[in-house]
């Protein structure tokens, strides 16, 4: 229904500037700036019927996640509504959640900024964090090593346990050389890293951005198992001096055995350890599709969580390798629980693979032309429902509030329009509902993919103005329809 008088309905289609075709893009911009911290920029001028709204926060591509182990055992599409019942509704979604950004309806928060523990540095300018989660590894760790140097090392007595957390965190030390590896190689071929963190079972490395080539891929995911031999080898060499049966020796050949773990563990062939990423590269490179190198990967990971849920608490207690073949004691139950953890992980992270895969190989598909919305400029003056006739007549669904010249100053917000009464329109000027259009609100019309995001990240708002290279009025962009195209592509199948 037309609420400010016509009858005429938005058009979509060929003939249309700006049309809502269906194309996938990321989680939307949710209220906030895109960083939290950062606070937002131009907020709108009210006019004392409707607040100024903080704006949508631009979607934030999913990071690559190298997860190394590290134990040693509905689119904006064909939305025919008038500009003034435009983004009334808060929608609804699934996981990163839909909405259209207006009236009571607000976009979900986006993920948050790098953190998710302590911040123990930034080496290469990446902040490391530690996770909760560590604290009760490291304490399990001080535990089990603990029991271990009673047997070797009786005399130590109580003391035991603190040579065991040295133990702990000399390991777990390893392991984020392991993930500085990854960071160095991500660096070096220019992907930028958002953080490291220590976490349960390992570390993870979250790059933003994927390899361009294959050969790039392998090296990224090589580099981790190999610092981890490296590492296993100095500790063996280390141990060569160290007379056996002493706590120096004790310590170094359990990380020089731990270490050896790590790296054979991650060189196993499924995501989303890193001999799964070395398995993509290679399906990538054979076939020059890298969509097929990951779902090869991902399910060659799946199956590799089953062999481990099954396998190896049959392995540790096998009559074959000299175990207790009592499945009702406490070290069955405790191999069992291992297994089930180590699995799960592994599973969870194929399937993260894959859904990320998804993200990436739809993301290029997200364009600017394509999801901006058909605008009709007015002068400052205008009263709104005049202007609201207009756009309706015209099948527009935005408003642009122009100079006498025609250059574009501000846009009409989409929740200014609802919170006005119907028979306040008349008497309401729409400069009074717009939001100064600033250098960061300008977007070409010719942006797509990362490009995009990386765009609106920058200038948070709730709507943009899209200008063709010729500097000519395209329409204007709503982030509410950037998040209901990404929520629309992901549910999507490859």
């Amino acid at each position: 229904m037309d609420v400010s008088g016509g009858n005429g309905q938005p058009r979509s289609g060929s003939d249309e500037p700006a049309g809502h075709p269906e194309v996938p893009a990321p989680p939307s911009p949710g209220p906030g700036s895109p960083d939290p911290g950062r606070e937002p920029e131009h907020d709108a001028h009210g006019t004392g019927d409707t607040p100024p709204e903080q704006p949508p926060q631009a979607p934030r591509p999913v990071p690559e996640d190298h997860h190394d182990g590290g134990t040693p055992g509905g689119g904006p599409a064909h939305d025919h509504r008038s500009l003034a019942h435009s983004g009334t509704g808060a929608g609804t979604g699934t996981g990163t959640g839909s909405g259209t950004g207006s009236g009571n309806g607000a976009p979900p928060q986006p993920p948050a900024e790098p953190g998710g523990g302590i911040l123990m540095g930034r080496p290469f300018g990446v902040p490391v964090y530690v996770a909760p989660s560590w604290f009760l590894v490291a304490a399990l760790i001080t535990w089990v090593f603990g029991g271990q140097l009673d047997q070797v090392l009786p005399e130590l007595g109580a003391a035991r346990y603190l040579v065991s957390l040295f133990f702990a965190v000399a390991f777990y030390a390893s392991v984020l050389v392991h993930e500085l590896a990854h960071t160095v190689a991500a660096l070096r071929f220019k992907l930028p890293v958002r953080r490291i963190q220590l976490q349960f079972f390992g570390g993870v490395s979250e790059i933003e951005k994927e390899a361009e080539t294959p050969g790039r891929e392998f090296v990224l995911a090589f580099v981790g198992p190999l610092l981890s031999l490296i590492l296993a080898g100095l500790f063996w060499l280390a141990m060569k001096p160290v007379q056996p049966g002493t706590v120096p020796g004790v310590l170094l050949a359990g990380l020089m055995i731990s270490n050896l773990i790590v790296a054979i563990f991650n060189l196993l062939p499924g995501l989303p350890l890193d001999g799964g990423r070395m398995l993509r590269a290679v399906v990538w490179k054979i076939t020059g599709k890298p969509m097929t190198g990951t779902v090869a990967a991902a399910w060659v990971g799946r199956a590799l969580a089953l062999s481990v849920l099954i396998g190896l608490p049959l392995l540790n207690h096998s009559r074959f390798f000299g175990g207790d073949a009592d499945l009702g004691s406490m070290d069955t139950i405790t191999d069992a629980l291992l297994a089930a953890i180590l699995a799960a992980i592994i599973w969870t992270g194929a399937g993260n693979s894959l859904r990320m895969a998804r993200l990436r190989e739809h993301l290029p598909e997200l364009s600017a032309r394509t999801l901006t919305r058909r605008a009709v400029p007015v002068e400052t003056d205008t009263p709104l429902s005049e202007a609201l006739r207009r756009a309706n007549a015209a099948g527009a669904r935005a408003l642009v509030v122009v100079d006498p010249d025609g250059t574009p100053l501000s846009l009409v917000r989409e929740s200014a329009i609802v919170g006005v009464p119907e028979h306040r329109r008349p008497w309401v000027a729409v400069s009074g509902l717009a939001q100064d259009i600033t250098d960061g609100m300008r977007v070409s019309a010719e942006l797509t993919g990362e490009e995009l995001l990386d765009t609106l990240r920058a200038a948070p708002a709730t709507e943009y103005l899209v200008v063709e290279e010729t500097g000519e009025i395209y329409g204007v962009l709503s982030a509410a329809d950037v998040e209901k195209a990404f929520v629309k592509a992901m549910a999507r199948p490859s």
